[in-house]
Formats: C-alpha cells, structure tokens, sequence
C-alpha cells in the first residue's frame, strides 16, 4: 500500500518544502533519478520546484511513505540523511549569523535551550497539523503529538527524520558529540513521539544503513 496524497485542500496545514526537496536530492544522489521518479509516482506527488514554499502535508507524509514501502529498512538511513540535509540547509539559511555566534558562545546549557525556544517558536514548519513541545530540559526531550510525518505502523521508533533535523541543529550550534534517541514513537505505541538528546552522546537506533559519501 502506497502512501499516495489527496488533492491538497486550500486551508490544509503545511510543512516546510525541505521534508521533500532534501529527500529528492538524497534519492538522487544514492539511488538514481529512476528510482526517485518511482518514489515520487508512488507517493503520487509531483517533484516540487526548488524554490517552492510550504508544501500540504499529506504530500510530504504521502514521500516519506512512499519511500518506506519502497526501499524498506533502507528507508530510514535515507530519511536520515534526508534530515541532516534539511538541518545543513536550516543554518546555512533560516538562522541568522549574530544568533548562531551567539548560541555557539553560551554555555551549553544555555544554549540549548535558547536553540530550543528557537525552534519552538517555528515548530509550525515542520510539524505541521501535529504539537510540539519542550518535554524536560533535564535531560532536553522534544515531544510531538500526532506527528504527521510518522510510519504508517513500525515495530520500533522510526522517525529518523526529524531525529537527524535535531542532532545537526544542537551537533553543530551546542554539542558536537550530541545524539539523538527517539524513545517513543507513535508509529509503535500511538503515543507521543518522545525525542531526548544526549549531550555527550550515546549508542541511538540511528539506521544502520547509513553510510557516509
């Protein structure tokens, strides 16, 4: 079964275009142009153009399930890479310089949870219809509620993306040695999806698939 989109609606909350242009080039880069097209005609979403905005979620979750029944487990290092790639393009473009200079600075603590508020503040962008939220500062913990981008089921925590999207903000800005572990996950519980960052790092469920180059 396919992950195929509806027709967007007019007042259909949205996700920033990255969930899907950061996934093109990461298809096209690790296994072709053919097999993306694929993926795309699967999902039944057409490739947006590069300077598109915010796309209808059922679009972005329509490509992240399509690539998942697709490529399988391979799936989740390529929506991995996917979400470093969206986090490489977050600095280069949606952070101003002065306010990464200045969060590079503080101590960490301080920091994290200046980068936190930040990306509270436009949790909008990639959250879309689902919540989000600062779950503890000790130890930091994102929650999102009805997640859109989830696995339609998985046996363990799958939401490699935004895991990735996490650990290049916070690995780059405020801990270099950061991981991120994804300890609960709608797709297997139809809880929260529950996302705690380690400072100093830890052995995650991070994709085995995941290959560097």
């Amino acid at each position: 079964m396919s992950g195929a989109a509806p027709a967007p609606q007019d007042d259909e909350p949205r996700i920033g275009p990255n969930a899907i242009l950061q996934t093109i080039g990461v298809l096209d880069r690790h296994l072709g142009r053919a097999e993306r097209d694929r993926v795309m005609r699967l999902a039944g979403v057409p490739v947006p153009p590069p300077d598109s905005g915010m796309l209808p979620e059922s679009q972005c979750r329509a490509v992240h399930q399509a690539l998942r029944v697709d490529q399988g487990e391979a799936a989740e290092g390529l929506l991995w890479l996917s979400g470093l790639a969206t986090g490489d393009y977050i600095l280069a473009n949606r952070i101003p310089g002065f306010a990464k200079a200045i969060i590079r600075v503080l101590p960490g603590f301080l920091g994290a949870r200046l980068l936190a508020a930040a990306i509270t503040k436009h949790a909008w962008t990639f959250v879309g219809s689902g919540r989000f939220r600062v779950e503890s500062f000790r130890p930091l913990t994102f929650r999102i509620d009805d997640n859109p981008l989830r696995a339609a089921a998985a046996e363990r925590p799958s939401c490699f993306w935004h895991a990735a999207v996490f650990e290049r903000l916070f690995g780059t800005l405020v801990w270099p040695e950061v991981t991120v572990e994804e300890i609960s996950c709608a797709s297997v519980s139809g809880g929260p999806c529950l996302f705690v960052l380690h400072p100093q790092g830890k052995k995650t469920a991070m994709p085995s698939s995941v290959h560097s180059g």
